[in-house]
């Protein structure tokens, strides 16, 4: 026979329509966006994951101080490798930017071609899709680099290049102000020799069966390659940020949405227990009777839990159904405004629907199940007197009767309802903990720019290939080498040293002894302490070196050791007067460009802000959105929920003559008070969580280092924001009450 409970439902589903209404557009919302990007990432990596082997791209690769003749090359691959020449020319374009330019190459790092066609000619270039995006260059287009005239015919994505480091130590990609490019060989031929970069890329006979291995052999590689040619930089593939920095983030972005997702499932699986227990509590008298006709708690359980998995369900259909047609383009649109990726196709994939699916539907089932079936076990004779409470009548917490009338009847009311508040707080900072999150990015790279340009050493340094002299006068020659951290301190991490001069212009240190400053930033990332020592290595060898540490310097713009130029020509076994290059806050004219191996500048210098702002600028503001969005639904249908539990004695207020206003004091009221508690409770717990967060991120995925920083800005705007979003809130609040019949009261007397 037909169960006569399902004819409930429909009656259940209209009565409390906005409530499932508002948790359904959640759902979808959340689900959708979750299974896209899932689709979305698997078809990115899958295009990512076959370009190794579709464009060949190379094992690693070296910069020789100069081109390697026959004889070294044969040397060199004696070591079980094969050598490709990859030479290339960093040219300077008419938008003041630094275009990377080499051959179209056919035998490694093969180029694919997103739009028009390859170049054919010496006038023409294919440049890469994402720069040409941030810059407003299209096909058609003419560019100038290297002082010279291309016609772009085609925008392609480099597979060696997925992530555009115009260095590999650099901290942060730059996509806008540095791009590269491939031309025809009768296009390389008129590039400026002088700029000529000899790059070298290899391919093992025998590919290293994992990181392991390859570090061994890669490491070994390096020291035989160094005895033949003077090496430059040395990137074997495991670590070129370049080639590998796409993959490791798209893997990691996959945790941290399904974290997300899950937790939103928890929150609304919490919400709609509170909510039917509150049901269970209406329907008490009903309950009692169905008890004492027959009825089993199982099939009273299984009743209860049919809308909330029926919603869940739908939300998880028409989330993926969103999912898979417009939030996955949204998607993928996301991972080409940040990387450049080869073309993807598609690939459904029964993990995502198992993942939005089937797990929300479960979690849901399992959370609900285990709180109402605690709700449901009490007597059918309980249910009947309404004693919903396993012990009898809970006695109520006694109230100081010098408290006033108000304070304390609200006070009342926020002990009786502690449970529905106790998962608003929850939601709350969960909700505060995304917005805060949103906003504290752009606010901390404003902050972390302002830094970098208030501390600069200069407006210019000079790196020269050879020491050449200047006659700026105001120019002041400095020594600078690279070292990296060790792998027994964390990660191995490109450090720059410098040797300056004692009494310098541009630093205010007392360089004495063989003590030595470093960068706040390094001090603060490996917790180094004043007086001690710590060590750095040589990048290509095994000499290690230990200095002692003197104090820090506010330096943000990089990792950086500071000391005594004579010292440090001392310790690295320098020449007297040798030097790397010059400050200086005037550009140097009478040195030849040829003889300038790089200029740092105010743009190499903030090219991490840039970066994360053109990045993650949009995705922040759809992290904010979503925040409030979840601060809207939770505190909705709780404070929806405390209304109605109160309702008997809201109708009694109204029978005793309170006017809506009075009561809307009392629980409007007290509901606010918890609201504005649980925001400004959430910050520092937010903060805390936030900071550990970013800084287990900088030690163990990012080079350099981020002040961690929140303004006074961003707590206000999460406070206004929060205040307002209960404001509109407030007023369904209002109107709830106000709906709340007088007659409310006569029912179930007791």
């Amino acid at each position: 026979m037909k169960n006569p409970l399902l004819k409930r439902l429909p009656r259940e589903l209209a009565g409390e329509f906005s409530k499932y209404l508002v948790i359904l557009v959640l759902l979808i919302t959340t689900i959708g966006f979750v299974s896209g990007f899932l689709v979305a990432d698997e078809s990115m990596l899958a295009a990512y994951d076959e370009s190794f082997e579709k464009y060949n791209i190379e094992d690693g690769n070296f910069v020789s101080a100069a081109k390697l003749t026959k004889e070294q090359k044969k040397e060199i691959e004696k070591n079980d490798i094969k050598l490709y020449d990859n030479f290339y020319v960093d040219a300077d374009t008419d938008k003041s930017n630094v275009m990377r330019i080499f051959k179209n190459r056919m035998d490694v790092n093969r180029a694919c071609l997103m739009e028009g066609a390859f170049p054919e000619q010496k006038d023409e270039i294919a440049i890469d899709r994402m720069y040409a995006d941030n810059n407003g260059i299209q096909v058609g287009d003419v560019v100038k680099a290297d002082k010279k005239r291309f016609t772009v015919t085609g925008l392609v994505a480099l597979s060696d290049y997925s992530t555009l480091f115009s260095d590999n130590n650099d901290m942060m990609f730059d996509s806008v102000k540095f791009g590269v490019a491939v031309v025809a060989d009768a296009g390389f031929r008129t590039l400026d020799k002088d700029g000529l970069v000899y790059s070298y890329s290899w391919k093992y006979g025998k590919m290293p069966s994992d990181d392991v291995e390859e570090k061994e052999v890669s490491d070994k590689l390096a020291k035989k390659i160094s005895k033949v040619t003077v090496l430059e930089t040395f990137v074997p593939r495991y670590l070129n940020q370049a080639i590998q920095f796409t993959g490791a983030d798209m893997g990691s972005d996959r945790s941290m949405i399904m974290i997300l997702l899950y937790i939103v499932i928890v929150i609304m699986a919490l919400v709609f227990a509170i909510t039917t227990s509150n049901t269970i509590a209406k329907e008490a008298a009903v309950i009692g009777t169905l008890r004492a006709s027959g009825y089993q708690r199982g099939e009273l359980l299984l009743h209860y839990l049919t809308l909330p998995v029926i919603v869940t369900f739908f939300g998880a259909a028409a989330g993926n159904l969103l999912g898979y047609t417009i939030f996955k383009d949204v998607c993928a649109g996301m991972y080409y405004g940040s990387y450049s990726l080869p073309t993807y196709v598609t690939r459904w994939n029964a993990d995502a629907f198992l993942l939005t699916t089937a797990v929300p539907l479960i979690l849901m089932f399992v959370i609900n199940c285990f709180i109402l079936s605690r709700k449901l076990r009490l007597s059918p004779l309980q249910f009947l007197r309404r004693e919903l409470r396993k012990n009898g009548r809970g006695k109520a917490f006694p109230l100081n009767k010098k408290i006033k009338f108000f304070t304390r009847f609200r006070l009342r009311i926020i002990l009786q309802n502690r449970s529905n508040y106790l998962t608003l707080f929850i939601g709350i900072v969960f909700a505060n903990l995304l917005l805060m999150f949103g906003l504290l990015l752009p606010a901390l790279l404003d902050h972390y720019q302002e830094q970098i340009l208030d501390n600069m050493i200069c407006k210019y340094q000079y790196v020269l290939k050879i020491p050449m002299e200047t006659e700026n006068k105001n120019a002041e020659k400095f020594a600078m080498t690279s070292l990296s951290t060790r792998e027994e301190d964390g990660r191995e991490e490109q450090i720059t040293v410098y040797g300056i001069q004692k009494e310098s212009e541009f630093f205010d240190l007392d360089l004495e002894g063989d003590t030595v400053y470093v960068s706040d930033g390094f001090a603060k990332k490996y917790q180094l302490e004043q007086e001690k020592t710590f060590q750095l290595k040589e990048r290509y060898g095994d000499a290690v070196y230990t200095f002692t540490l003197k104090d820090s310097y506010d330096y943000p713009a990089s990792l950086a050791v500071f000391m005594d130029i004579d010292s440090f020509r001392e310790v690295f076994d320098w020449e007297e007067d040798d030097y790397t290059g010059y400050f200086s806050d005037e550009k140097i004219t009478d040195i030849e460009d040829a003889m300038i191996a790089t200029v740092i500048e105010r743009d190499d210098l903030t090219k991490v802000s840039r970066q994360l702002q053109v990045s993650m600028g949009n995705i922040m503001y759809l992290v904010d959105a979503f925040a409030v969005l979840i601060f809207l639904v939770v505190i909705y249908l709780l404070s929806k929920v405390i209304i109605e539990k109160n309702a008997q004695s809201i109708s009694m207020a109204k029978i005793l003559g309170y006017r809506n206003a009075e009561i809307s004091r009392l629980y409007v009221l007290s509901t606010s008070i918890i609201v504005v508690f649980s925001v400004l409770a959430s910050l520092p717990m937010e903060t805390v969580f936030i900071r550990e967060v970013l800084y287990y991120y900088l030690m163990s995925e990012m080079n350099g280092w981020l002040t961690f920083y929140v303004g006074a800005d961003v707590y206000c705007k999460m406070v206004i924001l929060g205040i307002f979003s209960y404001a509109a809130v407030a007023l369904f609040e209002y109107r709830r009450i106000g709906k709340v019949p007088m007659n409310e009261a006569l029912k179930n007397a007791e």
